[in-house]
């Protein structure tokens, strides 16, 4: 009975030590990256939630470089208004992972997420980013379609006879 009793309490401590040191590691590489702020932002059906981090500039969306996610112009200028509304460019690293939607409702959801990350680091940064209009949340979702009718709003073609 002793011998079994030992023999638990060996296979739970080999499986807290298991446990512990990758978790250790993991945690110490994690340490050198903290998040500073965090963020959610929204927009039609994309969600985006954004973490600074002390650094040089750089913004990840999904893993890649946010110029190689966002093609057009006008996605990357969504992205890089908060930077220019705050005037920090330089001093934070930018982590988002957004999903759902299309492209340009993902660079505004990623440009909400990171002014509300902004504020939360620095509430001296409301008046700017909300003058600017970046605080402001676009509600607009694309309209339901109603039964009997072809689409939201569109009717069925008229049929006289």
């Amino acid at each position: 009975m002793k011998k079994a009793e030992e023999k638990k309490e060996q296979a739970v401590a080999t499986k807290t030590v298991a446990k512990a040191s990758p978790r250790k590691a993991a945690s110490a590489a994690k340490k050198s990256s903290t998040p500073i702020s965090h963020g959610v932002g929204r927009r039609k059906s994309s969600v985006a939630r954004v973490w600074l981090r002390k650094g040089s500039g750089a913004v990840t969306v999904n893993g890649e470089d946010y110029k190689k996610y966002f093609v057009t112009l006008l996605s990357r200028h969504n992205i890089e208004a908060p930077f220019r509304a705050s005037q920090q460019a330089n001093q934070f690293d930018i982590a988002v992972n957004v999903c759902g939607g299309g492209k340009e409702s993902q660079s505004g959801a990623i440009k909400l997420g990171f002014a509300r990350a902004l504020v939360k680091f620095d509430e001296t940064l409301r008046t700017a980013l909300r003058a600017a209009g970046l605080l402001t949340v676009d509600s607009r979702v694309k309209e339901r379609k109603k039964p009997g009718q072809k689409a939201a709003r569109r009717k069925f073609q008229f049929v006289k006879r």
